[in-house]
């Protein structure tokens, strides 16, 4: 069973691999139907692991916001009809880069 720092690893994985096809733009994420994809599985990727993670540990660091990224991960597995690719893309460019910022800091990697 993997440990909080190992889901940690796998929340930057995740990341990582979605900057590599964030960074051609938005039009190639809402036109090429295997980036979206792409970017969705490692959003739910994200939102698993998180889920994982020790209450104490989501409770001692509330400062990130680990309900709604399990919420998104729900809204992405279980409405996958609706999901909305604007908000997948707000995520993206909104939300990863300041949980990348956390996931690496010295609380979270000590």
């Amino acid at each position: 069973m993997r440990d909080d720092r190992g889901r940690l690893e796998d929340i930057l994985d995740a990341i990582k691999r979605i900057e590599r096809y964030a960074k051609r733009g938005r039009r190639v994420f809402e036109e090429d139907e295997l980036v979206h994809t792409w970017m969705i599985h490692h959003i739910q990727i994200i939102g698993e692991a998180a889920s994982q993670l020790t209450p104490t540990f989501r409770k001692t660091h509330q400062q990130v916001p680990w309900p709604q990224i399990i919420k998104m991960r729900h809204v992405l597995v279980h409405d996958y009809l609706g999901i909305d690719l604007a908000e997948v893309w707000a995520v993206v460019e909104r939300d990863l880069p300041t949980l990348k910022k956390q996931a690496r800091t010295p609380w979270v990697s000590a």
